[in-house]
């Protein structure tokens, strides 16, 4: 089963690509299957498209693919296809997370 989200995010594309590739912050937003192989940098398809791809050994049908872009007023537009066991309303919780991820990421540095 497969579930596409996007959504727009307050914050630089850079900070959130940024924020979304962090092993040290993969726990509060990837799903748990993805997550099972350990705290690893995803495979990142293009640093200038800004896209980043996740797989997990342990768990071969779950996988992320993150696209972000610039938009209007300085912000991001993220997109998200999740793919794995039952991902219906999935991905736009991921999504959520990440945004939750990328303000603290925002406050704290």
């Amino acid at each position: 089963m497969a579930a596409h989200a996007e959504r727009g995010m307050s914050a630089p594309p850079e900070v959130v690509f940024n924020t979304a590739i962090d092993p040290h912050r993969a726990a509060a937003w990837l799903p748990e299957p993805l997550r099972q192989d350990g705290s690893r940098r995803p495979e990142v398809v293009s640093v200038e498209q800004m896209r980043a791809r996740w797989c997990s050994d342990s768990a071969p049908d779950w996988s992320a693919e993150l696209e972000v872009e610039p938009a209007d007023a300085g912000g991001a537009r993220v997109r998200l296809d999740l793919a794995g066991g039952d991902v219906d309303g999935l991905a736009e919780q991921t999504l959520a997370s990440l945004a939750r991820e990328v303000a603290d990421n925002l406050t704290a540095g």
